[in-house]
């Protein structure tokens, strides 16, 4: 049940038996391993539930004594919920607020990208030329929090969406994603799986920094590899990329116009290998911040990318396959807001100590040499929106500009 150093074992081992593999998946749901750390699981996430509003009493209560009003109490907190859990009207103008998104103009000039084409391209610029500042640097989990909650206000203020913000609860499906509510293509769903491809051997996204092991990593196929041909986005254009696919690169650094369907190869074996609820449940043991952020992207050289590309890569194609361009499938940001959970479930267990910790530099594995991140830095996303913070504002989900919970 490790992630760690088993991608391309894995990789190469499965590709030529993923149907033996996966018709085991049904057994691999009662594994009564798997059971326990789900209980175990749950019990971590009401402990920090519990000390997050604890905390959030205390501080609005000490507001109330100085004669200040609180910007963030239980009344107001906004609630991000699974997306399978959420009601289906949700789940339909969740979809229609994103198809709104990529329907309107671009903020991104034309000197800067000439494929990005609407407010949803905006999103995958920032993230394509911010990606070597903001993995496995510093920045990491507080810029992807910003980034999500930015990408929100865009689809409430520009797009009128008023429901919960939702997440991929990767466990929950991990024998069987792409017959979860996220895939399945009904018209509730964030799209089906990709059309089935014959022989399809997955896809080897490279890795071209040689601190991550340098080269191609060998992703196990799913049930699809072709075009979203069912649900919300299956006439969806993706404007930008690829970057980091093998052998394929987008016109101007994946910058330029290069229009092409959605495809997904969505499936369980990187579900069941990466993003059980055993690997969740690990992350857990890692208390220091430099410890827990690493052991979430994989760490360097080892040949696994954790929880987080074990998500990414359960959806795979072109672009969630992509590491620069994945934003470019809206499944995207359900990923990231998992990761945001987490985190935030790792804050609230311990929050004197972990409330403020960070850990690392402002580059991608300290190439080139940076800077140590400090809570005094500022983040800026560019024609995605939201102007200029700082990480010590974005360090809790209920201070700053955010007042929200996971549920």
């Amino acid at each position: 049940m490790r992630t760690s150093g088993l991608y391309r074992l894995v990789g190469v081992a499965v590709a030529f038996f993923p149907l033996s593999i996966a018709t085991s998946y049904n057994s691999f749901a009662d594994d009564p391993k798997l059971k326990e750390d789900k209980l175990k699981l749950d019990a971590l996430q009401q402990k920090s539930l519990h000390n997050i509003l604890k905390n959030l009493d205390a501080e609005e209560e000490a507001l109330t004594k100085a004669g200040k009003v609180a910007n963030c109490t239980r009344e107001n907190l906004s609630l991000r919920i699974e997306f399978g859990s959420m009601e289906t009207e949700d789940r339909k103008a969740y979809t229609d607020a994103v198809t709104c998104l990529q329907s309107k103009k671009a903020n991104t000039p034309e000197s800067v990208s000439t494929g990005a084409k609407s407010r949803f391209d905006d999103f995958i610029v920032t993230h394509i030329l911010q990606t070597p500042f903001v993995h496995y640097s510093g920045t990491f989990l507080g810029w992807h929090r910003w980034y999500l909650w930015v990408y929100e206000q865009a689809l409430r203020d520009e797009c009128d969406y008023e429901g919960p913000f939702p997440y991929w609860d990767w466990p929950k499906w991990a024998h069987a994603p792409q017959d979860s509510p996220i895939f399945n293509g009904d018209e509730f769903s964030m799209g089906g799986n990709g059309e089935r491809i014959p022989n399809n051997t997955g896809i080897r996204p490279l890795l071209p920094w040689k601190k991550l092991g340098g080269g191609a990593i060998p992703i196990p196929p799913g049930f699809g590899g072709g075009c979203v041909q069912t649900g919300p986005f299956n006439n969806m254009v993706v404007n930008l990329g690829p970057v980091t696919l093998t052998n394929v690169t987008g016109p101007d650094g994946g910058l330029g116009h290069n229009p092409r369907c959605l495809k997904r190869d969505v499936g369980p074996i990187m579900a069941m290998i990466a993003t059980n609820y055993t690997a969740v449940l690990e992350t857990f043991k890692h208390s220091a911040i430099s410890e827990y952020q690493t052991f979430l992207q994989g760490a360097p050289g080892s040949g696994g990318g954790g929880v987080h590309g074990g998500g990414h890569f359960t959806v795979s194609g072109d672009p969630a396959g992509d590491f620069y361009v994945s934003p470019g499938d809206p499944v995207f940001y359900l990923h990231h807001s998992q990761i945001d959970r987490l985190y935030t479930m790792w804050q609230g267990l311990d929050p004197e100590t972990r409330q403020w910790s960070l850990a690392g530099t402002n580059t991608m594995l300290d190439e080139p040499p940076s800077a140590n991140t400090t809570l005094d830095d500022t983040l800026d996303l560019k024609y995605s929106g939201g102007g200029t913070v700082r990480m010590r504002d974005i360090m809790s989900t209920t201070k700053g500009p955010f007042c929200y919970i996971y549920v």
